[in-house]
């Protein structure tokens, strides 16, 4: 297992922590390769616990097969753990995410839902590398595939790193950049869930609904003002505060939305893989102090050791 270099600083603290979990070192945001990580929710797991989390989640893209797995692990490290994963919604034409926190993993309507969100990808996948063949880059489907651990959901993730592998990009940014969002050769569009389904499959199964890294999604303020408030209205309860691809400016930012709007706050890194993400499993700055933490609405739904 690769940890962190020494030279990077574990997470700052704060002094008032939650009174019915005593978290405050909580990651529920994170990809196995079940979806688009590079690990084994078993590596995973380990990792987390080697960092410092104190309630960890893995929330794969439109994907729970790999819920179980997680659970077991978690327990096995001594380590809480709150089911997750991370719903593909379209909304005002762009890809949101919103991350599903505590629900039934065994629930038939979640599993269904998100099966059919899962649907398209391979499709998708075919169109993909139809348009990169065009500019010269031949058999990129296949080459995705052998990065795929779920055929189900062949992601531009996978697209990136056989790019990458294969010399044509010098790092997945670098291949986004060139080929994989709009107007490029390796983008396709696809329409996934619509935003009261996703919110609903969750919170139906007994879990949260949160708007995942917020900032990412570049909204003018009244659509942003939409996406929270049908949110809200179909029941969604949260919203990631400290995230990975947040700045600071971005943490200040939505710590004063989630106070204007009575939101649950919530924190998790995004980690896909020791080589590719910016920001480890645990090694966030914790919420303000002023918020209400997603997982202290969640108690009886934390699996513990």
């Amino acid at each position: 297992m690769t940890l962190l270099p020494d030279r990077v600083a574990s997470p700052r603290r704060i002094d008032r922590v939650d009174l019915l979990t005593n978290v405050t070192n909580a990651d529920l945001h994170c990809h196995s390769r079940v979806s688009d990580g590079t690990l084994e929710p078993e590596a995973l797991a380990a990792r987390a616990k080697a960092n410092g989390v104190e309630l960890w989640a893995l929330t794969d893209h439109d994907e729970i097969g790999g819920q179980q797995r997680a659970l077991e692990a978690a327990l096995d490290q001594g380590l809480p753990y709150l089911t997750g994963a991370e719903v593909s919604v379209t909304f005002a034409a762009k890809v949101v995410h919103i991350v599903g926190l505590g629900f039934d993993h065994h629930d038939e309507a979640l599993k269904a839902g998100l099966k059919a969100t899962r649907g398209g990808r391979a499709a998708r996948a075919q169109e993909m590398s139809a348009g990169l063949a065009q500019v010269g880059i031949k058999g990129a489907y296949e080459g995705a595939l052998q990065y795929v651990g779920n055929p189900d959901l062949i992601s531009r993730t996978h697209f990136a790193r056989f790019l990458v592998d294969a010399g044509h990009c010098s790092d997945v940014s670098d291949v986004f950049r060139r080929y994989l969002t709009e107007g490029k050769p390796g983008f396709v569009e696809h329409r996934w869930a619509k935003l009261g389904d996703a919110v609903r499959w969750i919170t139906e199964a007994g879990g949260i609904a949160v708007i995942a890294h917020p900032a990412r999604y570049d909204f003018t303020p009244t659509i942003e003002y939409a996406l929270i408030t049908e949110f809200m209205a179909h029941g969604g309860r949260g919203i990631e505060v400290v995230t990975g691809s947040h700045t600071a400016a971005d943490a200040a930012r939505y710590t004063e939305t989630a106070l204007e709007f009575d939101l649950l706050a919530s924190r998790g890194s995004d980690f896909h893989s020791p080589d590719e993400s910016h920001t480890d499993l645990g090694r966030l700055d914790a919420l303000p102090g002023r918020l209400t933490p997603v997982w202290s609405a969640l108690e009886q739904r934390i699996h513990r050791p």
